[in-house]
Parts: structure tokens; C-alpha cells; sequence
């Protein structure tokens, strides 16, 4: 009797397993699967807030099927003493899963508002805008020049909250000087800048930040991300290229950067001076001229007299053969790829085009032409 009692008890007690098993499958695979959500939301996720306070808004926001489960879910997954606070894109179908590692991950704004500095050629601005999660796309709430203009009201309410996206972004082209004086001019950094790093060694990108960065701290940033990109660029290059040392590649894709701004022209330009270098031919390009009169310090602002073509500075490649001595901006990564490995043309001559981009020429004759019709472009403007 004993035997059989206990015989049913093992049998009742698998089956409870079994049966535990299965739910738990079913539980799981409903925390794994697609979300109801059918267009993209923001989550705000105020500091202080708890995983069931969230559960409730994404059940009444209909980004979860039952708050329950997620918050099951979440426990289950070691998430629910995770949470970061900070404003989330939840994408349309997202599953509980998702919407979890979103908000516990790294903590960092994926939507709302957006605040950039932008490091440019000519002038640094500030942008603010706000991330429409529908569209995923920014609309614009206000524009300023910090040098000119009293910082709006909107930029004023936005920078000092938590859940604001803060980024710096670095034009490609600009030099070491321009960069460090954008850096002092961001009221949220903090400390002082011992000097300004080398020509052509901080990397244009972007950069997330944050108030209380320090502005050491962020160059250093830039400085290791040059120095991984001209690695990489480097490990790449062959017998016909053009260039002898890294630092040979540096400045030559600085000269790049500054001859062209579009993209599909860089490697063009690149042949260019590559042909010349191999000829022996002296560069003649404006940039160096530039660079030898402003030293980096801002852009030239009018054209280049007679006089400063013929000064004889280090970077003036009118009057000296060969590569100036250091890079004249910072380039970006496809002008260093560029400067590697030119396109094979026979082209040692170029001029503007009128629409942005450049005429090539092989011969001096063709040159000529090219010259005169931007001579005319240039006098109906």
C-alpha cells in the first residue's frame, strides 16, 4: 500500500514538473517574443524611479502585453536592480526582452532631447533639437553661435537635465588650434588644457559627453582615436604608395581635407599629388599657403595675396618642393585612406568647377581651359 502511494506521489510530483516546466517555457518565450508597441515611444526614466513603475507605463503605453510578466521577466534576468535613468527609444515591436536591456545597459539617451557642439571650419554653433521616436528622425529647436550670440532660453532649459543627449562634434579639416578653443568655449567642461596637442592628431568625430568632463580628458580621447585610425590606415599600405611614414600619410591627407569636401573626389585629388611628388613637381596647393600665414588660427577669410604666394614659410608649396612639414588640419579617416591609396590617373593639375567640385587635367593646355572657365564662373558671381 505504502509502495503504491508512493509510487503515485513521484508520479504526481513529474508531472507537476512537467507541467511547471512547460509554463515557465511558455512564460519565457513570451518575454522573448515580438511587443504589441506598433510605433516607437520615448521612455523617461526619472532617477529614483523603480522596474514596476516603468512596467505600468509601458502596459499603458501598450509597449507590454502585462506589466506582471515583464517585471517577472526582469527578475528572472538580473535586471530589475539595473535601471538607469535617462530618456530610451523603445522601437515598434520590441519585446520585453529588448525593452529591458534597453533601460538597464549603459545608461545612455537614445532619444529626446539632443544637445551638439559642432566644431567647424569656419565657426563652432550649437545645436538643440528633439528626437521625434516616431520618425526617428531630429527636428531643430534652436541654433547659436556661442562667440556671437546670448545662449537661448531652450538650450538653457535642457542642458543641466539629466536626460539630455550631449555630444561634441568634430568637423573633418579643422585644426588642433580651433578644436581647443571650441573646448574652452563649452560652459559644461571643466579644467584647464596644458597645450595644444600636434597638428593632424585628434580625430574628427563625434563624441559623447557630459557635464564636469574634463577638457584633458577629451582631447586624450580624440588623440587615441587618431592613433587607432592611422594605425589601421597604415597596416594597409603598399608598395606604390606615396608616402614614407605615418607621418608622411598625416600630412599628406591634411592637404586632402582641406583641397576637397566631396567625398567621392578625395582619391582624385589624392592621384594628384601623388603624380606630382613622383615628378618632383612642387604641390602648388592653396591650404599650405594658408596654413603657413593663419598658422591654424582660424580660418584666412579673403583670398591669398600675390605677396604671401611667394613668402617662403615652411608650408608654402609654391615655393618648396615636397610635403610641408607638419599636417595643416586634422583629417578624417577617408582622406588618410585616400592618401594611402590614390586613384591611378595620369592627372597633375585641378581647379574648381564651379559646383563644389573640381576639373582635372593632364596637360597644362587642358589646365589652362579648366582655369578660364572658372575665371568666368567666378566674375558672373
Amino acid at each position: 500500500m505504502w509502495r503504491n502511494i508512493a509510487s503515485n506521489a513521484i508520479t504526481l510530483i513529474v508531472i507537476g514538473l512537467f507541467l511547471i516546466g512547460g509554463v515557465m517555457t511558455l512564460l519565457k518565450a513570451e518575454y522573448y517574443k515580438t511587443g504589441p508597441l506598433t510605433e516607437a515611444i520615448c521612455l523617461k526614466v526619472e532617477p529614483g524611479s523603480s522596474m514596476q513603475k516603468i512596467s505600468v507605463y509601458l502596459r499603458d503605453k501598450g509597449a507590454v502585453r502585462s506589466k506582471e510578466l515583464f517585471n517577472i521577466g526582469a527578475d528572472y534576468t538580473d535586471r530589475s536592480g539595473r535601471l538607469k535613468a535617462g530618456s530610451f527609444l523603445i522601437p515598434a515591436g520590441a519585446s520585453m526582452a529588448e525593452i529591458a536591456d534597453q533601460i538597464t545597459t549603459s545608461g545612455r539617451n537614445t532619444c529626446g532631447t539632443e544637445v551638439v557642439y559642432r566644431v567647424g571650419v569656419t565657426r563652432s554653433t550649437v545645436l538643440v533639437r528633439e528626437l521625434d521616436p516616431v520618425l526617428n528622425s531630429y527636428a531643430e529647436v534652436a541654433r547659436f553661435t556661442p562667440a556671437e550670440d546670448t545662449a537661448p532660453e531652450a538650450y538653457l532649459r535642457v542642458i543641466d537635465q539629466g536626460d539630455t543627449r550631449i555630444r561634441l562634434a568634430i568637423a573633418e579639416g579643422t585644426t588642433s588650434w580651433q578644436v581647443v578653443e571650441a573646448l574652452k568655449a563649452i560652459d559644461i567642461l571643466t579644467g584647464d588644457i596644458a597645450q595644444i596637442p600636434a597638428e593632424g592628431t585628434l580625430a574628427p568625430d563625434s563624441y559623447e559627453i557630459k557635464a564636469g568632463d574634463l577638457r584633458q580628458d577629451l582631447l586624450a580621447r580624440m588623440l587615441q582615436a587618431q592613433e587607432r585610425r592611422l594605425a589601421e590606415v597604415w597596416a594597409q599600405r603598399r608598395d606604390i604608395t606615396p608616402v614614407e611614414t605615418m607621418e608622411e600619410l598625416l600630412i599628406l591627407a591634411s592637404i586632402i581635407e582641406k583641397e576637397t569636401g566631396v567625398a567621392d573626389e578625395r582619391f582624385t585629388v589624392a592621384s594628384v599629388f601623388a603624380n606630382r611628388l613622383e615628378k618632383g613637381m612642387p604641390l602648388q596647393t592653396d591650404p599650405t599657403v594658408i596654413y603657413g600665414v593663419t598658422l591654424g588660427k582660424g580660418p584666412l577669410g579673403r583670398g591669398l595675396r600675390k605677396s604671401e604666394l611667394r613668402k617662403d614659410t615652411p608650408w608654402n608649396t609654391y615655393v618648396n618642393r615636397g610635403l610641408p612639414p607638419t599636417p595643416i588640419a586634422n583629417p578624417g579617416l577617408a582622406s588618410l585612406q585616400a592618401a594611402l591609396k590614390p586613384a591611378e590617373t595620369d592627372f597633375i593639375f585641378f581647379v574648381a568647377d564651379g559646383t563644389g567640385g573640381h576639373a582635372f587635367a593632364v596637360t597644362l593646355k587642358e589646365h589652362n581651359r579648366n582655369v578660364a572657365a572658372w575665371r568666368k564662373i567666378e566674375a558672373s558671381r
